[in-house]
């Protein structure tokens, strides 16, 4: 459930950054909210990989 919200977050924040990019928002903003969204949403994939996938 946990991996289905972090991807669910991470698609908004990257929905959000786009947002502000055409907006003409300051490039610091833009910058924040992508890399929030990249993290909530690599984490969400990661957390749906098997127990062990990386040892």
């Amino acid at each position: 459930m946990l991996a289905v919200v972090l991807c669910a977050v991470g698609g908004v924040l990257l929905g959000g950054a786009w947002s502000l990019r055409s907006q003409g928002a300051g490039r610091p903003a833009i910058v924040v909210v992508a890399l929030l969204g990249v993290l909530a949403l690599a984490g969400g994939v990661l957390w749906m990989l098997p127990h062990g996938t990386f040892s």
